[in-house]
């Protein structure tokens, strides 16, 4: 009887696992879809303002001027592929400041400055904003432009919960598939993290407990869900970072970190989801008191 009673508690965990993937896989192709609408609607604009061009590129303009239209980039000698987009590159310098915390949730992004910090035209900016947006990295507020965005504390504690299902998700398909590549990647970002709390360095810390995490991730043998992971943890980066890794918390995530490690070593899948939801409530009960500190004195 226990037999049994234990092979359907496995499969329960495993159907929820197989839940979370559909989840990771639902976002991912709501997110597509809201940006293939986005790009439907640039190109909508962008035809209209196509139907005053004369032939030659030539553009009107007010009281019959013209304004040669500009030349479209070439690609590179022996017909090497062009790189990466400015708009695009604006668009990882900027996800890079709002992950650091360099750009706070709530911050103004105007176009203006952006393009005379990154030496730009307004167009690249304006289109790096509109990625950030798809990503849930930015909104754009009627009257006020875009903007970092700003979670309700209700909507962190969502978030959270989601982010505990994926990594969930991650630690138990680890415990079923990782190799000895991920063995050696988990175990050394631990180390890190010892290190850094044992030296009580936070931003040490950090750099090794993110270390730590995609390495899980990757372990999941997922890609999709690995990088939905990825990207929901970008996303309440501001949030952790602005927690801040104080000594108590750094000694309580390494223990957390090597128990479930052990469980995923283990192959215990049970284990490992249970031991990272656990480790997910940590870290989310302690952003969501700091973060509803902080609102309160704002």
């Amino acid at each position: 009887m226990l037999g049994d009673g234990s092979k359907r508690v496995k499969q329960r965990q495993r159907h929820l696992v197989y839940k979370v993937i559909l989840l990771a896989y639902t976002i991912a192709f709501y997110r597509r879809t809201t940006t293939m609408s986005t790009i439907a609607a640039k190109a909508s604009e962008t035809s209209a303002r196509k139907v005053a061009r004369r032939p030659g590129g030539v553009v009107k303009r007010a009281a019959g001027t013209t304004k040669r239209a500009p030349a479209i980039p070439k690609r590179g000698a022996g017909g090497a592929k062009r790189p990466a987009s400015l708009a695009s590159r604006l668009a990882v310098a900027l996800e890079a400041d709002i992950v650091s915390g360099k750009l706070r949730p709530g911050t103004r992004l105007d176009e203006q400055a952006l393009a005379r910090r990154f030496k730009a035209s307004r167009t690249p900016v304006r289109e790096a904003l509109r990625q950030l947006e798809s990503r849930g990295m930015v909104e754009n507020r009627p009257r006020q432009g875009a903007q970092v965005m700003q979670l309700s504390l209700a909507s962190l504690i969502e978030m959270f919960e989601t982010m505990a299902w994926l990594e969930a998700a991650c630690a138990s398909l680890a415990a079923r598939r990782h190799t000895q590549a991920d063995r050696d990647a988990i175990h050394a970002a631990h180390e890190a993290c010892v290190r850094a709390q044992q030296s009580l360095d936070p931003e040490a810390f950090y750099r090794a407990n993110a270390r730590w995490h995609e390495a899980l991730y990757a372990a999941s043998q997922n890609r999709y869900l690995e990088q939905e992971t990825l990207l929901l943890r970008n996303r309440l980066e501001p949030y952790r970072r602005a927690t801040t890794f104080h000594e108590g918390l750094m000694a309580l995530s390494v223990q957390e970190h090597q128990r479930i490690a052990d469980a995923i070593f283990a192959m215990d899948e049970s284990r490992a989801m249970s031991e990272m939801r656990g480790h997910l409530d940590t870290l989310r009960n302690d952003a969501v008191r700091t973060y509803g500190a902080l609102l309160r004195v704002d």
